[in-house]
């Protein structure tokens, strides 16, 4: 059965499908080089019908924010706040879900469009920040401090500790899908993140006396 053309479908519907049109958009051609009218186009509406959902194309960039990562964010800080797990196996957990979210090129699109675009659009960088980076940073600092408080993990520095502890599996993904480094082992994160929290509680050394 054809699905029915885009000017029928129910009105809820709409607001997804400029947002679908924006992703695309946005991840070929940049956010500068993207007109209104263009998303438009590719959603099969007018361009004044998109002013009905969205104010301006920084409101449609930032709804695609909350739509595809701000729940994961959210769902990270929950986790650290209310979960029974020892520290360790929550950062597992924590990062295992970060990790298989960012090996989505269309998820990792938006922090890479973040970063293309921060000098010429500070606004996207701040609310990124907002929506994403301080609760996700909060959320690791607090599973970090579980675990010293515990005795798991030894006294550190903790916002120094979640840059040492995110920022590799950042830098994995950006490696494989922008610079096409092993970018085969993007495909697997979870092969990542075993070997970079082995690495991390283990270190690369032997245990004293064990060589």
């Amino acid at each position: 059965m054809q699905s029915e053309p885009k000017w029928r479908r129910r009105a809820d519907d709409r607001p997804d499908e400029v947002l679908d049109a924006a992703l695309v958009l946005f991840s070929r051609n940049g956010f500068a080089a993207t007109k209104v009218e263009d998303i438009a186009r590719d959603a099969g509406i007018s361009k004044g019908a998109i002013y009905r959902y969205f104010d301006s194309k920084e409101k449609i960039f930032e709804s695609l924010v909350r739509r595809a990562i701000t729940p994961l964010a959210d769902q990270a800080v929950i986790l650290a706040q209310t979960s029974k797990d020892d520290a360790e196996t929550l950062l597992k957990t924590v990062l295992t879900m970060g990790a298989h979210r960012l090996s989505d090129p269309k998820f990792l699109a938006l922090p890479r469009l973040v970063l293309q675009e921060a000098g010429r659009f500070p606004e996207l960088a701040e609310m990124y920040r907002r929506e994403v980076l301080d609760k996700g940073i909060a959320a690791f600092e607090l599973i970090i401090q579980r675990g010293i408080d515990a005795g798991t993990f030894r006294p550190v520095n903790v916002p120094l500790a979640v840059r040492n502890v995110i920022g590799p599996v950042l830098a994995h993904m950006l490696l494989g899908q922008v610079f096409g480094i092993d970018e085969d082992q993007t495909r697997s994160p979870q092969a990542f993140v075993d070997s970079h929290l082995d690495i991390l509680i283990n270190g690369l050394t032997h245990p004293q006396g064990a060589h």
